[in-house]
């Protein structure tokens, strides 16, 4: 069976009145961006702004969990400490563990070595998590 040619518009017949408009037409102008609008852009700014602010942060923290956990893996194995990379993941951890280095005092060394670090890299973590959700609000 054959069916009429639809007038150059494709196998379908066009729509008049359909639910969407044609393209090009709607409530932002035929770009698809919104009017300028300065509070538009000044928000926009400030969003990306905090977007990298959030970012730094979690390189930062990214950083501070890597270096505890070097530390933590060098003490259970035992590292060489005359090794200069190992001391200054030594030094570094340290200075980063701001006083919660010395929380737990179990008999056995390595133990408060990974529950101290454990827990100074889980209170990081948590304070890290908490700055980057108030900076995307």
């Amino acid at each position: 069976m054959n069916y009429p040619s639809p007038h150059g518009h494709g196998p379908y017949p066009p729509q008049g009145n359909g639910p969407y408009p044609p393209q090009g037409h709607g409530p932002y102008p035929p770009h698809g961006r919104p009017p300028h609008d300065d509070r538009y852009e000044e928000r926009r700014r400030r969003e990306e702004n905090s977007d990298r602010i959030a970012n730094v942060v979690r390189v930062v923290v990214s950083v501070v969990l890597t270096i505890f956990l070097l530390h933590v893996l060098f003490v259970v194995f035992d590292a060489n400490q005359g090794n200069e990379f190992v001391s200054v993941v030594y030094v570094l951890a340290k200075t980063l563990v701001l006083g919660l280095g010395d929380v737990f005092t179990p008999d056995d060394a390595v133990l408060g070595v990974v529950l101290n670090y454990g827990l100074a890299a889980l209170v990081y973590l948590v304070i890290g998590q908490l700055i980057i959700k108030s900076l995307r609000r």
